[in-house]
């Protein structure tokens, strides 16, 4: 049985305090959104007016004020900034405030949050990898055993024991942008999560089949494995205000060999300040008409995916939810 749509929201926590993120999220239970997500940064994307809150406290709160909205990351990397047993340690707090509805979104992680943390040189996505899928051994075993001494390549534990966690442990959503990652995502995932706003041959000729394969190389039902993209709409009445809204997340346009490797959010800041209003925008879905948003979003269904968290780029975080929820909302559901 395939996943039922489910619209999410993603708090930017790069771009607001943790109070008005708590608030926003608030306010998308309230507005009927299905879920929402944080990422992890230690650094933001912006120097200026950037923010990074601890996304664990985060949810945290969100999970005691709220009653019926989902709650995850997008993503955590555990395998630098947090030996994955501190990972395993907090999720399962957090699952504890809000039973069956918690997740964890993880992938391999970018310099700019790891290196300026643990001043660690930031190493090659193969070691980065093999961290990753060693975490995921560790953490799963942390909340289904007690007592658990672990000896991997990476990291180790000694007797240790999750006291406070779930029964079945917390979902784990592997993000990709690769076929390497997505198939492991297929093998031992119980989600798939990617990016919108790339050219549409990397969601139909490699991510998604490559999931598919994983899958079925394991004897999985692939209907099982939630498929999550973060989407990236600027929506508003005003063309010019919905254009202008994705110019403080011009990184997000830069190419991969700009910013791989780039750890000062200052300097980040200043690639992306370098971009057009235009450039910037070339990630997003830019509308003014409900329908037009609705049927674009509508291509990422139709490409497979079921649990769409989106992503709004401008300050006033309250009239976008509003307005997606009002007037945009109601067609997907439709």
């Amino acid at each position: 049985m395939s996943h039922p749509l489910q619209i999410g929201y993603k708090a930017s926590a790069e771009q607001f305090d943790p109070r008005q993120l708590v608030d926003f999220s608030v306010l998308a239970e309230q507005l009927g959104y299905d879920s929402v997500a944080i990422s992890d940064h230690f650094q933001p994307w912006r120097h200026t007016g950037g923010h990074s809150p601890y996304s664990f406290a985060w949810m945290s709160a969100v999970a005691v004020l709220t009653e019926r909205i989902r709650i995850g990351s997008s993503v955590v990397t555990p395998t630098f900034r947090y030996h994955p047993s501190i990972v395993a340690q907090a999720m399962g707090t957090v699952g504890c405030l809000a039973p069956g509805r918690v997740f964890l979104g993880i992938g391999t992680g970018e310099a700019m949050n790891e290196t300026p943390a643990t001043g660690d040189e930031f190493p090659a996505f193969k070691e980065r990898f093999a961290r990753l899928r060693e975490s995921v051994d560790l953490m799963r075993q942390l909340w289904s055993d007690e007592r658990v001494s672990f000896d991997g390549e990476y990291y180790k534990t000694h007797i240790a024991t999750i006291y406070d966690k779930p029964e079945g442990g917390i979902p784990i959503y592997v993000a990709a942008s690769g076929a390497m990652a997505a198939r492991y995502a297929g093998r031992y995932a119980d989600g798939f999560i990617c990016t919108s706003g790339k050219k549409p041959e990397l969601y139909t000729e490699t991510l998604i089949p490559s999931v598919a394969e994983g899958a079925e190389n394991k004897g999985r039902d692939v209907s099982k494995i939630e498929m999550t993209i973060e989407m990236k709409v600027s929506y508003d009445h005003d063309r010019d205000r919905a254009m202008q809204d994705t110019r403080k997340w011009s990184a997000l346009a830069l190419a991969p060999e700009q910013k791989s490797g780039v750890e000062d959010p200052m300097e980040m800041e200043r690639l992306a300040d370098e971009l057009s209003a235009e450039q910037a925008a070339t990630r997003w879905i830019v509308s003014t008409d409900a329908d037009e948003t609705a049927a674009k979003i509508q291509t990422y269904i139709d490409y497979g995916f079921t649990h769409l968290i989106f992503h709004f780029p401008g300050d006033d975080q309250e009239r976008a939810l509003r307005l997606f929820a009002q007037d945009v909302m109601p067609k997907l559901r439709g």
